[in-house]
């Protein structure tokens, strides 16, 4: 009797019982729950306090959620704190700096990973000395030299300082990814006819979509949240950025803590639907370069 036969007169028996989960596996779902509980309580308690007026904030209702709802928080946010403006601004600065950062850090890696020529490595380690530079202890230079080009209270001001620091991260990130594309594609399209500038866009860019969106997200990180940069170089109101905005509701005896909070939340809004919507394709990033080679 063959063993197909055995199987269709002998089915094996499902067992209904779920296995068993260990003690370890019991700890290691505790300590996640309590790091997921640990790094979502700062967002819920920026949006409660967001809602809250200042005796609950400090002292009636700290961490619980609001007695009274106090949605005008918003709107004093809105209005009488000019979100909206600062919120184009910052828009404005952190599309700008990562339209440059992308194009120039993937333009340069390819030139320093594909192409032949005499000094493309030391090239790359120059690039890479950027990330040994603190972008604060650049503030007094960049300043001089900004105020010497007339290039103070401008978008300008803050998007080329943003880019050249975002632009050592972005070839590094890209080196590892671009690295990963075998050259026999470049020879291919060579020997088809197609140009450096042909090869680069038609098969280098379109394979370097999860790099370019690593790099993206990294960049809008950096230049949103950024204060000091946009706080020294940035003295116009009409020009100033979210960070810089939600600073100025703070008074100068006295503060109203629930609009800052509001503002705040506005502000927390794009990270959060960057990451959402990104998260695959970071998470896909991530597994192309762990499985390298």
């Amino acid at each position: 009797m063959n063993t197909a036969t055995l199987d269709k007169k002998y089915p094996p028996v499902r067992s209904n019982k779920k296995p068993k989960k260990t003690a370890g596996q019991i700890a290691s779902y505790v300590v996640l729950v309590i790091w997921a509980f640990i790094s979502l309580f700062p967002v819920y308690w920026m949006l409660t306090f967001s809602l809250k007026n200042n005796a609950e904030i400090f002292g009636e209702n700290v961490i619980g959620l609001p007695k009274y709802w106090v949605w005008e928080n918003y709107t004093r946010a809105m209005n009488t704190g000019n979100m909206p403006q600062y919120f184009l601004n910052s828009v404005i600065v952190a599309v700008s700096t990562i339209l440059i950062t992308l194009v120039a850090s993937i333009m340069a890696t390819y030139a320093m990973t594909r192409l032949d020529w005499k000094l493309s490595k030391t090239t790359h380690k120059f690039f890479m000395l950027g990330l040994t530079i603190p972008i604060h202890a650049s503030i007094v230079p960049l300043y001089t030299t900004l105020a010497r080009v007339h290039m103070l209270n401008s978008y300008w001001a803050l998007i080329i300082p943003y880019s050249a620091f975002s632009l050592a991260m972005g070839i590094l990130i890209s080196v590892g990814f671009m690295g990963d594309i075998p050259y026999d594609l470049d020879e291919a399209c060579f020997i088809d006819g197609c140009g450096v500038w042909g090869t680069f866009i038609r098969i280098i860019a379109p394979l370097m979509m999860p790099a370019v969106a690593t790099v993206g997200i990294y960049t809008f990180l950096q230049c949103w949240n950024e204060l000091m940069f946009a706080n020294v170089f940035i003295s116009k109101d009409s020009l100033k950025t979210l960070p810089v905005g939600v600073q100025a509701l703070s008074g100068q005896y006295t503060t109203d803590w629930g609009p800052i909070g509001a503002a705040l939340s506005i502000a927390t809004i794009p990270t959060l639907l960057v990451y959402v919507f990104l998260s695959k394709q970071i998470q896909d990033s991530f597994i192309a370069g762990a499985v390298k080679g």
